[in-house]
């Protein structure tokens, strides 16, 4: 028998010879399928670790992208973080600073820190950055109503100081004479003091500068006089001067006025002279100053026209328990 180069031959015990095998087709079949099932079985093992281990042109891209958002939802959140500290400074400022020398009303803490409750986002459940997407949310929501609420604070403090110009001018700040020796010319301070004629402790509202009748009296700030004539309240012939912002001085025991009712007066104008007029017992000037309706120590605004050691003698003076001339 001649065998044939690449056909498979088997024994036959029969005839105790090789023959040609044959092979039936379910067999060609099953060979088929069990190559094809294996190639299959190779190919998920190879896309599977291929999927575990290796990345895809489209995921290396993707992870780029997220390593990059990452990196600047960092930077971002380091910005707010700054962001957020200059507000707080700027609210200190405001608070502290800048409000006080205003003279302003400080802002409610319940309007600045008000509404700033988180809101659901439902959108976001379920994003696999959901939670952090809503937390950045919620800061940003908070800083931007915090900067509304401070802007307009600042625009409220902007509108102030346009008039603290004539704030400053208002104000009741120098001494309203010309004084030689502060040491004998005034006599009595704000506070309790012996009356010169009940001779009984009694609430004192301001400073007394006793001087000659006829001495010139002079407005200690801008404003528009509010009264200018005489009443039974013991003043005498006396001035009220309204210098806005709350701010009012009065002038008592006057010889004479030189100012009429709703002038205007600038600071240092002559507005009258000395006397004795009223409930007195001697030429001099009483002077007092009210703030929001409120007659409070004239010690405390007399700032401009007098040096440090005048101011040391002029408080000591006024502090002194002294019999008042009125």
């Amino acid at each position: 028998m001649k065998y044939k180069k690449g056909y498979k031959y088997v024994f036959n015990t029969n005839t105790l010879s090789y023959e040609l095998a044959k092979t039936s087709f379910w067999n060609v079949v099953l060979r088929v399928f069990s190559f094809l099932l294996a190639g299959l079985g190779l190919a998920v093992i190879i896309i599977y670790v291929a999927y575990q281990f290796f990345d895809s042109p489209k995921e290396k891209l993707l992870k780029r992208e997220i390593e990059v958002l990452r990196t600047e939802y960092k930077l971002m959140q380091n910005k707010m973080s700054k962001l957020q500290f200059a507000l707080q400074d700027l609210q200190e400022r405001d608070v502290q600073i800048y409000r006080v020398i205003l003279e302003a009303e400080p802002l409610d803490e319940s309007v600045r820190n008000g509404g700033f409750g988180g809101r659901s986002y439902n959108e976001l459940d379920g994003l696999e950055n959901g939670a952090i997407i809503k937390v950045t949310k919620d800061k940003l929501s908070q800083l931007s109503k915090q900067f509304y609420i401070q802007s307009k604070s600042l625009d409220e403090l902007a509108d102030i100081a346009k008039n603290k110009s004539e704030l400053l001018a208002s104000i009741p700040a120098i001494i309203p004479m010309k004084i030689k020796d502060l040491r004998r010319q005034v006599t009595s301070g704000f506070g309790w003091r012996i009356h010169p004629i009940y001779k009984t402790q009694e609430f004192h509202p301001g400073l007394d500068f006793p001087s000659q009748q006829g001495s010139p009296v002079y407005a200690t700030g801008n404003g528009k006089v509010k009264y200018a004539s005489m009443d039974n309240s013991g003043y005498g012939l006396h001035i009220i001067i309204d210098h806005n912002f709350g701010y009012e001085t009065l002038y008592g025991h006057l010889s004479k006025i030189v100012v009429r009712w709703g002038e205007k007066i600038m600071r240092g104008q002559l507005i009258g002279y000395v006397g004795s007029t009223g409930l007195s017992t001697a030429p001099h000037l009483h002077y007092e100053v009210i703030k929001n309706n409120e007659k409070v120590n004239p010690i405390n605004y007399i700032f401009s026209g007098i040096s440090e050691e005048e101011y040391a003698i002029l408080v000591e003076r006024a502090n002194q328990s002294t019999q008042s001339f009125d």
